[in-house]
């Protein structure tokens, strides 16, 4: 039987115990994985981006110098302090409180960054997400999917069977670049029109 999806509480409590419950601002493996997506963006520049679950907003502050607009979504408060706190002096990057995929925010977006989070959903969560990505996504849009290979057991989801279920779910998204590493895997995806 499969896990059901991650409920809000459970994040509410990871940074109630600790500030960066991964390990986002120390972690060499992150900070190379974050160069590895940033160098995987099929374009220099993107008018309006949105980064699901973005956490304390390590990505978010690198992603905002490729961006001339970028909202960065969470569902927990005190990820969110935390990444307006590191962005302050960013004004085009902003913030909101989001549980997607049931809401998925207004407007169309060119770049839809889902950096480790499809494997906290479960089968038809990422179902649902593949979908809110087609609402979100301007004509053209990138997809930029980054998921952890190693093992997930408080997860759903491992990072292969959350992205092998959102790519069986969007075949309305093209393919444009995979990239695979022993710890994690880079797919990127192109929506249809432009």
């Amino acid at each position: 039987m499969t896990a059901a999806s991650l409920e809000p509480g459970y994040f509410d409590r990871l940074y109630a115990d600790r500030a960066d419950p991964w390990g986002f601002t120390t972690s060499a493996y992150e900070h190379a994985k974050y160069a590895a997506t940033l160098a995987a963006l099929p374009d220099a520049r993107f008018a309006c981006a949105v980064e699901v679950g973005c956490s304390i907003g390590v990505l978010t502050r690198r992603l905002a110098g490729r961006c001339d607009a970028l909202l960065g979504l969470d569902v927990a408060d005190a990820a969110l302090a935390a990444a307006a706190a590191r962005c302050v002096d960013v004004p085009w990057v902003t913030f909101a409180r989001s549980t997607l995929p049931m809401t998925p925010p207004p407007g169309a977006f060119d770049l839809i960054v889902l950096s480790e989070v499809l494997y906290y959903f479960d089968a038809d969560g990422v179902v649902a997400m593949a979908a809110a990505a087609r609402a979100m996504a301007a004509p053209a849009a990138t997809l930029m999917l980054v998921h952890w290979l190693g093992p997930t057991p408080d997860y759903p989801l491992t990072g292969e069977a959350a992205v092998a279920a959102f790519l069986a779910a969007a075949p309305w998204a093209t393919i444009v670049h995979q990239a695979r590493t022993p710890q994690y895997r880079i797919d990127v995806l192109r929506a249809p029109g432009g």
